[in-house]
């Protein structure tokens, strides 16, 4: 097998969870055109049949499914599905999760009295929402011997990003998971089946840009505060996740596991200095 032919995806099953999502879409259009089967797991029927038209579009089979990461009977059902149409699973992508407005500390709220139950939720998405669709699909991977699994992380899960407290300890909780999971199962089944994140940096998406940028089109002051901090001064696009995003899933990457991979421009390796 030559190096081209190392990364790619060619008839693999692969589930994005979260697919309905912004970043969502980039990889379910990156695995699309790496020709892998894609099954879109998404709470929106809607927007998971236009990602799977999206997919049609490069060549490839999608299959739309809604469910709930939160609910294990739910991914159960998905798994079954998705065994019944293609017959395994290759590889996963748990890109469900986000920020819960409740679980946002700004700097006029008082700490201490802010609604624990909202940091909690937030905690549940993030962590709980990779946990149990990794034990459902992954069931099948492990199995099978071989196949990769993609968590999501954060800046966050490296540095301290004000505002966020409950993402800030799921997605610590979610690189702490990536490593011990990636342990477990190379130990129990094998060197071909691997568990890695991608901590992406902050990326102007239509659905943040009321965040990140004024009326004028200038940045807010936050959104300029990580731009300064970024060697590469500037915001990321969603595109720029494909390739970390084929390359983790792909047997170019055999010997990768138990990894938390940056895609910031440089923000977690600059001191600031």
């Amino acid at each position: 097998m030559n190096v081209l032919e190392k990364f790619s995806l060619k008839g693999k099953v692969i589930i994005v969870t979260g697919g309905t999502g912004v970043l969502g879409k980039s990889f379910v259009k990156a695995l699309a055109e790496a020709k892998a089967k894609v099954c879109i797991i998404g709470r929106d029927q809607k927007r998971a049949d236009e990602r799977v038209r999206l997919v049609e579009t490069f060549g490839s089979e999608g299959l739309a499914i809604v469910g709930d990461v939160m609910n294990e009977q739910s991914m159960i059902a998905a798994r079954e599905q998705i065994l019944a149409k293609w017959g395994t699973i290759d590889g996963l992508v748990n890109a469900a999760g986000g920020n819960i407005q409740g679980a946002t500390i700004t700097p006029e709220d008082d700490l201490f009295a802010t609604d624990v139950q909202d940091t909690i939720k937030a905690i549940e998405l993030n962590l709980f929402g990779t946990i149990i669709p990794t034990h459902v699909f992954g069931k099948i991977i492990a199995e099978n011997g071989k196949g990769s699994i993609i968590n999501i992380g954060s800046l966050s899960s490296s540095q301290a990003i004000t505002r966020v407290l409950g993402y800030t300890v799921a997605k610590n909780g979610v690189v702490g998971y990536t490593k011990w999971m990636a342990t477990e199962l190379a130990l129990r089944y094998g060197d071909k089946v691997r568990v890695n994140a991608i901590a992406p940096g902050v990326f102007l998406t239509e659905q943040n840009r009321a965040l990140l940028t004024n009326t004028d089109g200038t940045y807010t002051s936050r959104a300029q505060k990580f731009i300064n901090g970024t060697p590469f001064s500037r915001l990321g696009d969603p595109s720029e996740l494909e390739g970390t995003l084929v390359y983790l899933l792909s047997d170019a990457s055999s010997f990768v596991s138990g990894e938390t991979v940056y895609v910031d421009g440089g923000f977690n390796a600059w001191s600031g200095v």
